[in-house]
């Protein structure tokens, strides 16, 4: 899985990182799966929309903060675009969390990007299995 690489670690590959955003698409697939906070193990079920075409996993900063995640700070931002190329309002990635996710007898420990997803709690990207 490709993610930013946290304080101290960072690579040239990682600096020139930037996700894509796309736009809301004409048929949506959304998954239930658990989340497992890695600094406490207690997790949570979440529903979470499968894009693909986005370039990575994303939570949504208010089911974070209200779940207790904890969020580790980017040594350096990530952009994020939308399709068309424009630089998306929401602003920089700023902060990811990590945590294990288990869907169907898969776990898998991965870094999750935290942003402003608004209604959505979690986008799965075409990086997640």
């Amino acid at each position: 899985m490709q993610t930013k690489a946290l304080k101290g670690t960072a690579s040239k590959r990682d600096e020139q990182r930037e996700v894509r955003r796309t736009f809301k698409m004409l048929r949506e697939v959304w998954l239930n799966f658990g989340i497992e906070k890695m600094n406490m193990h207690k997790g949570i079920t979440v529903k979470a929309l499968l894009n693909s075409g986005a370039t990575g996993m994303f939570m949504d900063r208010k089911m974070a903060t209200k779940h207790g995640f904890k969020l580790q700070k980017l040594e350096r931002s990530v952009t994020v675009r939308n399709v068309n190329g424009m630089n998306n309002s929401t602003g920089a990635i700023t902060y990811q969390v990590e945590v294990k996710v288990y869907y169907k007898g898969y776990i898998k420990r991965m870094r999750i990007d935290i942003c402003n997803l608004g209604k959505t709690k979690v986008i799965l990207g075409i990086l997640w299995l």
